[in-house]
């Protein structure tokens, strides 16, 4: 796999100096800058309180940084925060939708409040066909769909949004390997188009994958960030161990001399 971004590349999703320190005094990112280009995919890795939401949270303007900057398109997140929720969609671990609802009453309902309100009733099967959901489950509650199934009625609303840049948090977590798959395939369909996408994952071996640059964090900070190309032939869960063990020598060694 090849690294996507070029110096020409359109980047859509930009964090500079981004810095989140809680009221209790917890620095939950300190000062992390990375950028995603269009038609390319980023996989943040790292274990609970890594970061990775935090990071994810910012770029949603669901909290305002301390320091630095989350950028959409090039708009700043907590400035402008409606502007640039248009130019991204997102999709979380536990798609949050109405299981009441069927897959085509989530889509078209999400799509009306969006703003998208040219789509058809075959506008909205064509999607849900396109993310691999046939017509027999398209009149289904989704209180009757497996989590892989959720995800892509999810995948489906992000694509409907039309949205540049697509947010990602744990969109594999909980899936059996072929529902994984098929959601990895569908990732790399979206990169084809033109999609620049970022996806927080534990997935070491998923991430390996499909992403063109893999970042490993910990303890708020980017510990390594490499492009898919570099990583060709490494055994990438020893190369995040080795990482992590570093890191954590490294806190220690802080910790001692304060």
């Amino acid at each position: 796999m090849s690294e996507k971004q070029t110096p020409d590349s359109v980047i859509r999703l930009e964090a500079v100096g981004l810095t989140k320190r809680y009221e209790d005094g917890v620095l939950a990112l300190d000062h992390i800058s990375f950028s995603v280009a269009a038609g390319q995919i980023y996989a943040m890795l790292g274990g609970n309180g890594a970061g990775k939401t935090t990071t994810i949270n910012l770029f949603l303007n669901l909290i305002e940084p301390t320091e630095g900057e989350a950028r959409i398109n090039g708009i700043v997140t907590h400035k402008e925060p409606l502007k640039a929720k248009k130019n991204v969609a997102f999709v979380s671990e536990n798609v949050m939708l109405y299981g009441n609802f069927t897959a085509l009453q989530n889509l078209e309902f999400f799509s009306r409040i969006g703003g998208k309100t040219a789509y058809t009733r075959d506008d909205f099967r064509d999607i849900l066909l396109r993310v691999g959901l046939p017509a027999t489950v398209h009149h289904k509650r989704l209180k009757e769909y497996s989590k892989g199934m959720r995800q892509k009625c999810g995948i489906a609303i992000a694509i409907a949004k039309s949205a540049p840049a697509i947010l990602l948090d744990e969109p594999t977590a909980g899936l059996d390997p072929k529902a994984g798959y098929d959601f990895l395939r569908l990732l790399e369909t979206l990169r084809n188009e033109g999609k620049a996408i970022l996806m927080s994952t534990h997935d070491i071996f998923r991430a390996k994958e499909v992403a063109d640059v893999v970042a490993i964090m910990d303890s708020g900070r980017i510990i390594m960030q490499q492009p898919a190309t570099a990583l060709v032939g490494q055994d990438l869960e020893n190369l995040y161990m080795h990482h992590m063990a570093g890191r954590t020598a490294a806190l220690r060694q802080e910790q001692a001399s304060c």
